[in-house]
């Protein structure tokens, strides 16, 4: 017997658009929410809602003194030739961004569409015989987003180690509550259990934590909580990054509601369920979201992003799990352009490998290698059919191959599954997802686990116009896996700051062992040749040794050159070090003898200050002295002058003259 149950599959392009147009305002109705957003925001989503109604901007350019207008006209104009979907896209992605909870307050005057899913539908079909297999039958699941997949009815036996399809996508029923549907997620596995963390639904962040049992397929959620000496707050997030180290998980940046300067590293405790701040040492990076993080031995190295005020990162981090030192690289070369939503991967832990990712308006599909050793960017030519351009895809490795899952190019999801032999730097293509599948979404994880020495890749959630909360199974063939082995057996020579590593003595060794390899090839291949003599395999092992001990020759006489070169390098940087220490005492003896001429002058300043202030006073003296002098005179004068009645009177002053000469 069949139940009916309903599922909401939730809006979709353009509907989504035109019920976020609607929310903020831009139909023309009323609406509360424009006053909500800064000015910059709320002049991008006019911009963006333009672009998508109307097209390009089709205006004359406004008077500069009409400054509202002119700014409305130079942002609308910038954005160019941006198709109307993608203008849709970016309208709702910075809607959710800035107002997480906009699609539950609008659904309750939304409608949305509704499907009628079967559950427990029992379809039967019988096994199909081709070239003498026999495929076991299948049986029709329905998953959370209202969608039916077909599923092998005994592909997972044990977890997923008994998979029997190869290259194809197969959706795994799971038992347990299901985390909510949700992407930009962290995902990592550790001791055959998935553990799940944050994420977005609905434009709002998430801070729950999952774990599902890949032996038994059940989900369960982790009430975690804080350590007793830590005072951490847990806030939801999305877009972060999340690290198994040791027994602990490691949660890095990502986007929340009240973001922080720089970049926050949680901790969660496997063993205790707790939840702690990591402290680190060091000028740590700007806070961000969708960025890389990648464990290299003990060290995360993250690359890239978009900041709280969506400026797009290309810069390089580098923290150490050890010292708890965060540490900026000013690494040479040519750096990816900024940009978020990438994937990165680490091969033979030396080099890193950026590929796609998506700025505001355009999504990428070009391949960076970082040099770790010499930190020196280069952008080497890919081989194969190179994907399509694409942004908030999902990538895992397997050895020596990079697997590639999802992501969209704001138009729709990507549904091919693509592999690149980091050696050869060849692309292969795996598989492709049928219909809607939740694997062509944004914003899902991909992981890898291995069963029994079987390798098998895991996906979980993301978006494709739906949230998804289901999980997808690959098992690589031996050919996805092991067909780059057989091609080149290096990086190519057109990665050449990658092959310039080859001048150490490291590199000798791997010369050799390459070789070797090369020569045990050779020994396979001949064995199998039953037509050639046993003095013909003899000839020719003899003259690839002959061959190989030529090159190895070259190489050691390379080697030997270039340490010479080193050594005279060495030896001029010496001089030059020792000159540099001659001119430093020199410097320093002037500037020595600067100073002792500067304090001669400060005093000889101070003398002449004196000097000036008894010039002064001198002459102030010689003038009081002039004035006595004068006032002497003046009255001696005016005693010896008495006139006639000083006669009559018997003149006093001779006589006093007269008595003093006595």
């Amino acid at each position: 017997m069949a139940t009916m149950g309903r599922a909401s599959s939730g809006l979709q392009y353009p509907e989504r658009f035109y019920a976020a147009a609607s929310y903020v305002g831009f139909d023309g109705s009323t609406s509360p929410t424009k006053s909500k957003f800064s000015n910059s925001t709320a002049l991008l989503l006019y911009t963006l809602y333009k672009q998508a109604t109307i097209g390009p901007c089709n205006i004359p350019e406004p008077s500069t003194w009409k400054i509202v207008d002119h700014s409305k006209w130079a942002s609308w104009n910038q954005l160019g030739n941006m198709s109307s979907t993608e203008a849709m896209r970016l309208f709702v992605k910075i809607l959710e961004e800035e107002d997480p909870g906009w699609y539950s307050r609008a659904s309750n005057s939304v409608v949305e569409p509704v499907i009628d899913v079967q559950i427990n539908h029992n379809s039967k079909v019988e096994p199909v015989i081709e070239n003498g297999n026999s495929y076991p039958e299948i049986k029709t699941i329905s998953t959370e987003n209202g969608s039916q997949v077909t599923q092998d009815k005994d592909v997972v036996v044990e977890g997923f180690g008994s998979v029997v399809v190869y290259d194809e996508w197969i959706a795994s029923p799971v038992s347990g509550q299901r985390p909510k549907a949700r992407y930009e997620h962290g995902a990592a596995v550790v001791q055959d259990k998935l553990y799940l963390y944050g994420g977005n639904h609905n434009g709002r962040y998430l801070s729950d934590l999952h774990v599902l049992d890949l032996r038994s397929l059940a989900w369960s959620k982790i009430e975690a909580k804080a350590g007793a000496e830590s005072s951490v707050t847990l806030s939801p997030c999305a877009g972060h990054s999340l690290i198994p180290w040791e027994n602990k998980l490691l949660s890095v940046a990502g986007h929340t509601k009240d973001p922080s300067e720089v970049i926050q590293v949680k901790v969660f405790d496997l063993q205790t369920s707790t939840w702690s701040d990591l402290k680190t040492y060091g000028k740590a990076p700007v806070s961000r979201g969708g960025q890389s993080v990648n464990l290299v031995g003990s060290s995360l190295i993250v690359f890239g992003g978009q900041d709280a005020k969506r400026t797009l990162l290309n810069d390089l981090h580098i923290l150490d799990l050890e010292t708890l030192t965060w540490d900026e690289i000013d690494a040479v070369g040519v750096p990816p352009s900024p940009r978020s939503d990438h994937t990165a991967a680490v091969h033979v832990d030396r080099y890193l490998l950026i590929f796609g990712g998506g700025s505001h308006a355009t999504c990428y599909n070009d391949l960076h290698v970082l040099d770790m050793q010499t930190m020196k960017w280069s952008p080497p030519t890919q081989k194969g059919d190179v994907p399509t351009p694409r942004a908030g895809h999902a990538g895992v490795t397997v050895g020596e191959n990079w697997f590639i899952v999802g992501g969209g190019d704001n138009k729709s999801g990507v549904s091919d599954t693509v592999v690149l032999n980091m050696s050869t730097l060849s692309w292969s293509a795996v598989t492709s997802a049928q219909g809607h599948s939740p694997v062509a979404s944004e914003g899902l994880s991909l992981v890898v686990s291995s069963f029994n020495g079987v390798d098998v890749l895991i996906s979980f959630g993301g978006y494709n116009g739906c949230y998804n909360n289901e999980v997808y199974v690959l098992k690589p063939s031996c050919k996805s896996t092991v067909q780059s082995k057989t091609a080149e057996n290096s990086i190519p020579d057109r990665v050449s700051a990658v092959q310039n590593a080859a001048d150490t003595p490291h590199a000798e060794a791997e010369f050799g062992a390459r070789h070797e390899g090369k020569v045990r090839e050779i020994v396979v291949d001949n064995a199998g040749a039953t037509k050639k003599s046993k003095g013909d395999l003899i000839s020719v092992l003899k003259a690839e040794r002959e061959e190989l001990e030529s090159s190895l020759g070259k190489e050691k006489l390379q080697t030997l050159q270039l340490k010479q070169e080193l050594g005279e390098a060495e030896s001029r940087n010496s001089d030059l070090y020792k000159e540099l220490q001659s001119v430093r005492g020199q410097l320093a003896a002037e500037q020595s003898r600067c100073f002792k001429l500067e304090v001669e002058v400060a005093e000889l300043g101070q003398k002449l200050q004196t000097i000036g202030t008894l010039q002064k006073e001198l002459e102030l003296l010689q003038r009081q002295k002039a004035a006595s002098e004068q006032a002497a005179l003046n009255a001696k004068q005016k005693q010896s002058s008495g006139g006639v009645w000083g006669w009559l009177a018997g003149t006093p002053g001779q006589k006093e003259d007269e008595d003093d000469d006595e």
